[in-house]
C-alpha cells in the first residue's frame, strides 16, 4: 500500500531539494578551478594538470562512492543513504572553501565525490518505491527537473561570490536541508525485505555472475553515455570548439554549462510528461536519441558561429539529453527490491565516470583529425550503444516493483 500523498510529496521535496543541492556541489568545481587554483599561486601547465587531477579524483570518489552507497542502501535502508550522502558532500564542499594546497584540494575533492554519488540513487529508489506504479514517473520527473537547476545556481553563485563563498553557500544549502530529515520514511517495499531473512540484500556480484542481470545493468549504463558525452565534450570544451570555428571572443565555458543545465531540466520536465503520456520510457528515451543525433550534425558541423549561437547550442544540447530522469528510472525498474539501491546508485555514477574516457578517446583522436571530426566519431559510438541498449531491454512503464532477485 502507497503512502498518504502529503508525506509522498514531502518525500519528492526533500529529494528534489537534495538533487539540486547536489548537481550545484557536483558543478561548482567546474565553475570555480580556475579562479581557485590560480588563487593558491597554480598557473600555466601545472594549472591546466591540477584541473584535470582534481576533476579525476571527484570524479574517482564518485564511482567508489556510487558502490558503497548502493550497497549499503540495500542493506541499512535508503534514508540512511540519502541523507549520509548529503551530509558528507556538504561538510567536504565547506571544508574545500578552507583548503591552502592542491594536496588538501584534492581530498576535498575526493570525499566530496563520494558523498555526491549517493543522493539521487537513494531519492530515485525512494519515490520509485513509494508512489503509484502508474505515477511514479511524476515524482522522478520533479526530482531531476528543479535539481537539474542547482547547476545554474552554481553558475550564477561562482560568478558573483569569490569561490571560498561558493564552495560554502553549496555545504550550507545541504546542511540546512538536512534539518528535513524527520519528513523522510523508509519504503514499504524496503521494510518488508528487511522482513525476509533468506533473501541477500545488496549483492553486487549478483550483477555479474548472472548473464541475464549483467546485460541489463550493462545496457542500463549505456543508455546515459551520450548525456555525459554531451556535458564533457560538447560543453565543457565548448571554448575549444568556438576557437576551431574561427571566433575571435573566447566562448564562456561557465556560461555554456548554466545554459545545458537549464535545457537539461527543462528536457526531463518535457520527458517526464511525454513519458506519462505515452506510457512509456523506451518511446521517449529513443526520441531524444534521435533529437541529440540531429543537434550533434548541427553543431559539429554548422559554421555560421557566434557567442549567442553557442549559449543557444548548449541549451539545445541539453533538452535533447534531457531524459536524464527516465535513464535512472529506467534503471531502477529494471531490477528487484533487494539490488535496487545498488544498481540506481551506481548505474548514474558509472555513466558520469565514463567521462573519464570519453574525454581521453576524444583527446587522442583531436590529435590525428580535426576535433569535429573526433566528437562525432565518439559522439555516435555513444549514441549507437544508448541506441540499442534502449531497444534491449524491457518497458518498465507502470511495472510492479515489488519483487526480488533470487539468487
Amino acid at each position: 500500500m502507497n503512502q498518504p500523498t502529503t508525506k509522498t510529496n514531502l518525500l519528492i521535496t526533500v529529494a528534489a531539494l537534495g538533487y539540486f543541492v547536489d548537481i550545484y556541489d557536483l558543478i561548482v568545481f567546474n565553475v570555480v578551478k580556475n579562479a581557485s587554483l590560480t588563487d593558491l599561486g597554480i598557473s600555466g601547465k601545472a594549472l591546466k594538470e591540477a584541473e584535470i587531477r582534481l576533476f579525476n579524483l571527484q570524479m574517482a570518489g564518485m564511482l567508489l562512492g556510487g558502490i558503497l552507497w548502493g550497497i549499503l542502501g540495500d542493506k541499512r535502508g535508503r534514508v540512511s543513504v540519502l541523507f549520509g550522502s548529503i551530509f558528507l558532500y556538504s561538510a567536504a564542499n565547506i571544508v574545500n572553501a578552507f583548503v591552502t594546497d592542491t594536496f588538501q584540494y584534492g581530498i576535498t575533492r575526493f570525499i566530496a565525490g563520494i558523498g555526491l554519488a549517493g543522493e539521487l540513487g537513494a531519492g530515485i529508489t525512494l519515490v520509485a518505491e513509494n508512489m503509484e506504479r502508474e505515477k511514479r514517473g511524476y515524482g522522478t520527473m520533479i526530482i531531476v527537473t528543479f535539481g537539474a537547476l542547482g547547476a545554474v545556481v552554481a553558475g550564477l553563485i561562482g560568478k558573483a561570490f569569490s569561490w571560498q563563498v561558493t564552495y560554502i553557500v553549496g555545504g550550507c544549502m545541504g546542511l540546512a536541508l538536512l534539518l528535513m530529515r524527520a519528513g523522510a520514511y523508509e519504503s514499504g517495499m524496503y521494510t518488508r525485505l528487511k522482513e525476509q531473512d533468506q533473501i541477500k540484500r545488496g549483492n553486487m556480484l549478483s550483477l555479474f555472475t548472472k548473464r541475464q542481470l549483467l546485460f541489463k545493468y550493462v545496457a542500463c549504463i549505456l543508455i546515459g553515455l551520450p548525456i555525459w558525452f554531451t556535458i564533457g565534450v560538447l560543453v565543457n570544451l565548448s571554448n575549444r570548439f568556438g576557437e576551431f570555428f574561427g571566433l575571435t571572443e573566447s566562448v564562456n565555458v561557465a556560461d555554456s554549462v548554466m545554459f545545458a543545465y537549464l535545457g537539461l531540466s527543462t528536457g526531463d520536465l518535457i520527458s517526464g510528461l511525454l513519458s506519462q503520456w505515452l506510457r512509456s520510457r523506451k518511446k521517449v528515451v529513443l526520441i531524444y536519441l534521435v533529437l541529440t543525433f540531429v543537434l550533434f550534425l548541427v553543431y559539429l558541423f554548422n559554421t555560421q558561429v557566434s557567442i549567442p549561437y553557442f549559449k543557444f547550442m548548449a541549451f539545445a544540447l541539453g533538452f535533447a539529453t534531457g531524459y536524464w530522469a527516465l535513464f535512472v528510472t529506467i534503471a531502477s525498474e529494471q531490477f528487484g527490491t533487494n539490488i535496487r539501491s545498488t544498481v540506481t546508485n551506481t548505474v548514474p555514477n558509472f555513466v558520469r565516470g565514463a567521462v573519464v574516457p570519453i574525454t581521453l578517446s576524444f583527446a587522442a583522436l583531436s590529435e590525428q583529425m580535426p576535433i569535429t571530426n573526433a566528437a562525432l566519431v565518439v559522439g555516435m559510438v555513444c549514441l549507437i550503444l544508448a541506441f540499442i541498449s534502449t531497444l534491449f531491454i524491457k518497458e518498465s512503464f507502470s511495472k510492479d516493483l515489488n519483487y526480488f532477485e533470487i539468487d
